[in-house]
């Protein structure tokens, strides 16, 4: 017969040990709703069903609970990508669009694309969450994509390139599209397709890197 008396303490324990994952999944909703600035502790710990004293005792401000969320939800991601890079044995522009769909759906379908949003509007106000975000997810990208291309270039899949601007300006229509997904599509009458928008884009893109096929005709 089961222990009924210690159901409710094993229950308690599993339930304790949860707390900080709900937290952070509470906060991440809060903030992708309500910024930065306007979202308050007590909301998030109403959310995620816990006492204002419990959320701090895992949780010392606001802003190591941003931090939380960045690394505990946004970090897994690049670290997916990151691990696809590491494996991926064809041909890089093949891996560069793997790469550029997994982080545009990523960013479109789930509360994760409000983040970019976020950091850009408050980063005036609150330079320490722009600076931490900078280092732990933007750099990490940039580089990320930059030993991509660096890869392509010494394989002859892609042309000679300024390696350290076109970085920029490969990830620069996806962090437009999160964007535009969390900011103006709410109030636009043709909501935005992502997919038919990141097939288009990496059409172009694909172009732009692509290595010349044909040898320049010389006089």
């Amino acid at each position: 017969m089961p222990d009924t008396a210690d159901t409710p303490r094993r229950r308690w324990s599993r339930r304790k040990q949860a707390r900080p994952a709900e937290i952070v999944a509470a906060a991440l909703e809060q903030f992708a709703e309500r910024g930065f600035a306007a979202t308050r502790l007590d909301d998030v710990a109403a959310r995620a069903g816990v006492s204002k004293g419990t959320l701090y005792l895992y949780f010392d401000s606001k802003e190591e609970l941003f931090k939380a969320v960045v690394r505990e939800s946004l970090v897994p991601n690049i670290e997916r990508v990151e691990a696809l890079v590491a494996g991926f044995e064809g041909p890089t522009p093949e891996l560069i669009r793997r790469m550029v769909e997994t982080i545009g759906m990523v960013v479109t379908t789930s509360r994760l694309g409000a983040l970019p949003k976020l950091v850009i509007a408050e980063s005036g106000n609150f330079p320490d969450i722009a600076r931490f975000y900078l280092e732990e997810v933007i750099q990490r990208g940039l580089r990320l994509i930059e030993a991509v291309l660096k890869r392509g270039i010494e394989r002859g899949d892609f042309r000679p390139l300024d390696v350290k601007h076109t970085v920029r300006a490969v990830i620069a229509p996806v962090v437009l599209l999160a964007i535009w997904k969390n900011s103006f599509e709410p109030f636009d009458a043709e909501p935005l397709d992502a997919k038919t928008y990141l097939a288009n884009y990496l059409d172009i893109l694909m172009r732009g890197l692509a290595a010349a096929t044909d040898a320049p005709r010389g006089a």
